[in-house]
């Protein structure tokens, strides 16, 4: 587990290299100007001489493998440099937004598997029956629906009708609701088909029809066997979930204006602040990496076979 531990995170070094190298090459290839973006933020004028001054100071006008470089001698110094747009630590801003979208994320992930994986354990034991087709239905919509759509609909009908809940997200418990639910909800109808594909599958097996000719209970055999036995791809689709909401809740963020990763690289992208940027993808990567290994990780935990391996 230590040598398979190491090399994951070795792995990590050359994902995080590459990354990060694409991303500046296409931030440095894109069309606009930092410098000048800055200077009409601070409500300075434009001028040629301030402008070259300007680019200067942020060493914009020194080659392109010279400004990658240093920004890398910075990063394995564990600094990740100041943002273009504001002079503050990059750093800093990242960890504030982190916490959002992990909140974020969580509570999206959490509402998610409160109504999937029952009906999904439901229509999974009712397959082919009406209540099977009316949720399958209902899953099918909501997992075809954009995120953008979703939000809009909330809005109007829990913000604008019913007055429910806050059209701009706040920090309190009620602005944290209506994106989670707007997250979660196309996420429900993927869990839902994918955790019912795989407990009908565990239920077709024959140690299940042999539990039952042994007069084993059915509720035994559900949640001491077939539960178990599906836990590993179910562990699967939750763990590269978590990864694609951390780093993917663009749309949700930006829509509610939450305070989080997505709103704050789409912001970024806007000024075309780059060391924001490539902090942004670091942390994203190593977001990736490190649930999929905790997922490997915890195989080893479910599955006694996986360790003998």
């Amino acid at each position: 587990m230590k040598k398979y531990i190491g090399k994951r995170l070795l792995h990590l070094v050359g994902i995080l290299i590459a990354l990060s190298f694409l991303t500046f090459l296409l931030m440095y290839l894109a069309p606009g100007d930092a410098a000048t973006k800055k200077l009409n933020a601070q409500g300075i004028a434009v001028s040629q001489e301030v402008l070259e001054q300007t680019r200067a100071d942020m060493g914009l006008d020194r080659p392109f493998l010279v400004q990658y470089g240093d920004w890398a001698l910075k990063v394995l110094r564990g600094d990740l440099g100041t943002s273009y747009k504001d002079g503050t630590s990059v750093a800093g801003k990242l960890s504030k937004a982190l916490g959002y979208t992990a909140q974020l994320a969580l509570g999206a992930l959490g509402i998610s598997l409160l109504i999937a994986l029952p009906l999904a354990i439901l229509t999974a034991l009712k397959k082919d029956t009406l209540l099977d087709y009316i949720v399958r239905f209902f899953s099918f919509i909501g997992n075809s629906m954009p995120n953008f759509l979703i939000s809009v609909l909330l809005m109007y009908f829990l913000c604008v009708k019913a007055r429910l809940l806050p059209v701009v997200a706040d920090r309190s418990f009620q602005g944290l609701l209506l994106p989670s639910v707007a997250l979660s909800i196309p996420m429900i109808g993927r869990f839902l088909r994918q955790f019912r594909a795989e407990l009908l599958e565990q239920l077709g097996k024959s140690y299940v029809s042999g539990a039952v000719a042994r007069g084993v209970r059915g509720r035994y055999i559900l949640f001491r066997n077939v539960l178990h036995n599906a836990a590993i791809p179910i562990l699967t689709i939750v763990g590269l979930q978590i990864g694609t909401l951390m780093g993917g809740s663009v749309v949700i963020e930006t829509i509610f204006r939450w305070p989080g990763l997505g709103k704050l690289a789409m912001d970024s992208i806007t000024a075309r602040d780059t060391p924001v940027i490539q902090g942004f993808v670091l942390l994203t990567a190593v977001i990736y990496v490190m649930v999929n290994l905790l997922t490997d990780v915890a195989y080893h935990w479910i599955d006694p076979r996986i360790r003998q391996e």
